[in-house]
C-alpha cells in the first residue's frame, strides 16, 4: 500500500487538490458562460454542463499561466510536493522566453486539469464509498430516500459485499490519484525544467562570475606581489647597512611601513569584493588610479625617473588598469632587473591612447624571485587586451623595455 498511501503519494495527492482549488475560479467563470449559453439547464446538476464549464476553464487557466511569474510559483509547489528526484532540476526565476512561457502554461493547465478531476472525485467518491460500506450496519443508510436506488441492495449477498465494494472504490481512487501524481512528477522536469535559453543564461552568469573572480585574483597578485617584492628588497638593503648607515635603515623602514599599510588597505578592498550580491556575481574590482602614482613611485624600492603629464582626463577604468600595469612593471624590475641605474617611466596621451613606457636595467646577477610568481607579463597583457589595448616587452638598447598602450575609449564604450 506504500505506493498508494505512502508519504510521497499523500504529498502528490495534496498537490492535486491544490490544483483543483486553483481551478475553481476558472471553473466558476466557465459555469457563468454555460449558464448564459444554456439558460434552461442547471449547470451544477447536469454532467454535460459541468464538463462544458470544465472545458472553458482550462484555456483560461493556460492564458493566465503565460505570465512570467507563474513559473516560479509552480516550481516552488512542485519541488515541495511532487517528490522529484534530485537529478532532475527545475528552472529558477520567471519565464522570460516564449518557449519557457508555453511550457509553464502547459504545466499549469495539466496541474489544474488533473487536480480538478481528482479533487472532484475525492469530494464525491469518498462519502459515497463510506456510505456503501455502512449499508450492512446501518438501516438508516439503507432506508435513505435516494432516488433510483437499485432494489438489489435489499439482497443479503449484496449487503455482505458492500464493505468490500466501498474499500475497492477508495483503493481505486487512491490508485488514480497516485497515477495522476506520478504523471505530474514525470512531466515536471520537462515542462518546468530549464530551457536552452535558461541554460545559456546560467552559463553566461557563471562566466561573468568567473571573469570577475579572475580579475580579483589578478588584483591580489599585482598588489600583494608588488608589496612583497618592495618589502623584500628594502629589508635586505637595510640589513646590509644596519650598522653603517642608520639614516638609510630608517628610510627603508619608513618605506616598508608605508608599503604594507597601503597594501593592507588594498587587500581589504579586494577581499571585500569577494562577497556576492543577490545575483551571485561579485562586485567589479576597483582600486587606485594614476592619481596615486606618485606615492607608488616614492615607496616602490627603486629609483624611478618619471616623465609624464596630461593624464587628468583619463577615464577611471583606464586609470586603474594603467596604475596596475605600472605597479606590475615595477615589481618585475624589482625581481628581475639590474641595480645601480634608475628605472625610466614615461606616461603620455598620444592619438587617443594612454602610452606607458618603462625602461629598467637588465640583471647581471641572480634576481629576487618570489615563490608563486610568473603572472606578471601575462597579467599585464590581459589587462591591456580587456580594454582593447596592446603591450610589448623585451630587450631594447641594452635595457628591458615594457610598453603598454590603452585606448581612452574602451570596447564597451565604442559599442554604445
Amino acid at each position: 500500500m506504500t505506493p498508494l498511501l505512502g508519504r510521497r503519494a499523500r504529498q502528490r495527492w495534496l498537490h492535486l487538490i491544490i490544483g483543483g482549488a486553483l481551478l475553481m475560479p476558472y471553473f466558476l467563470v466557465g459555469t457563468v458562460i454555460v449558464g448564459v449559453q444554456r439558460p434552461q439547464g442547471d449547470v451544477f446538476t447536469s454532467p454535460a454542463n459541468q464538463l462544458t464549464a470544465f472545458a472553458y476553464a482550462l484555456p483560461m487557466a493556460a492564458l493566465t499561466a503565460l505570465l512570467p511569474l507563474a513559473r516560479p510559483l509552480s516550481v516552488a509547489v512542485a519541488r515541495a510536493l511532487c517528490g522529484l528526484p534530485p537529478d532532475r532540476p527545475l528552472a529558477d526565476g520567471p519565464a522570460r522566453t516564449r518557449q519557457a512561457r508555453i511550457r509553464s502554461a502547459a504545466w499549469f493547465t495539466l496541474h489544474v486539469g488533473l487536480g480538478g478531476v481528482v479533487s472532484g472525485t475525492t469530494l464525491s467518491l469518498v462519502p459515497f464509498a463510506v456510505g456503501v460500506m455502512g449499508l450492512p450496519f446501518f438501516a438508516a443508510v439503507r432506508d435513505a430516500p435516494v432516488p433510483d436506488l437499485p432494489s438489489a441492495l435489499d439482497r443479503t449477498w449484496v449487503l455482505a459485499l458492500a464493505p468490500l465494494a466501498g474499500i475497492a472504490m477508495l483503493v481505486a481512487l487512491a490508485g488514480c490519484a497516485a497515477a495522476a501524481g506520478a504523471l505530474l512528477a514525470n512531466r515536471a522536469p520537462v515542462l518546468l525544467g530549464p530551457t536552452p535559453d535558461d541554460r545559456l543564461a546560467a552559463a553566461e552568469r557563471r562566466a561573468a562570475e568567473l571573469a570577475v573572480r579572475n580579475r580579483l585574483a589578478r588584483e591580489l597578485h599585482d598588489s600583494v606581489g608588488h608589496a612583497l617584492s618592495a618589502v623584500t628588497l628594502q629589508a635586505g638593503a637595510a640589513r646590509r647597512v644596519l650598522d653603517s648607515d642608520p639614516e638609510f635603515v630608517r628610510a627603508a623602514l619608513t618605506a616598508i611601513e608605508e608599503t604594507t599599510r597601503r597594501t593592507v588597505g588594498e587587500l581589504d578592498t579586494v577581499l571585500g569584493l569577494l562577497r556576492t550580491d543577490d545575483d551571485g556575481v561579485p562586485d567589479a574590482p576597483s582600486g587606485p588610479g594614476l592619481d596615486a602614482l606618485d606615492r607608488l613611485l616614492a615607496h616602490c624600492g627603486l629609483a624611478v625617473a618619471y616623465a609624464g603629464g596630461g593624464t587628468d582626463g583619463v577615464p577611471a577604468v583606464v586609470s586603474r588598469e594603467a596604475y596596475r600595469i605600472v605597479q606590475e612593471g615595477l615589481s618585475n624590475a624589482l625581481r628581475h632587473g639590474g641595480h645601480g641605474e634608475p628605472v625610466r617611466l614615461r606616461i603620455a596621451v598620444r592619438a587617443g591612447e594612454l602610452e606607458m613606457v618603462l625602461d629598467s636595467p637588465l640583471s647581471v646577477r641572480p634576481a629576487v624571485v618570489r615563490p608563486g610568481g610568473g603572472l606578471g607579463l601575462r597579467g599585464i597583457a590581459e589587462r591591456a587586451v580587456l580594454l582593447g589595448g596592446r603591450t610589448e616587452a623585451g630587450p631594447h638598447d641594452g635595457r628591458w623595455r615594457l610598453t603598454a598602450r590603452l585606448p581612452l575609449r574602451t570596447p564597451a564604450q565604442e559599442r554604445r
